[in-house]
């Protein structure tokens, strides 16, 4: 696969097994590149996009609205 639409598009055919495959590799190169992960530790990975969410669901409750699912 040499394209981003590639990938995205072979995505939804991968197992479950695979997916955690990559997460994992993913999680890896940044690591490697020391960017993007905030915190990094035996509770696992907290990245700037799980920070993203985390604000985006705290401000959608105080404009009264339900978090994301």
């Amino acid at each position: 696969m040499s394209t981003v639409a590639e990938i995205n598009q072979t995505i939804p055919q991968l197992t479950t097994e695979e997916l955690r495959v990559i997460e994992r590799r993913l999680l890896e190169e940044y690591r490697e590149r020391k960017v993007g992960i905030i915190f990094d530790d035996a509770y696992g990975t907290f990245t700037e996009e799980d920070l993203r969410a985390v604000q985006e669901d705290a401000l959608r409750i105080i404009d009264g609205e339900p978090p994301r699912k």
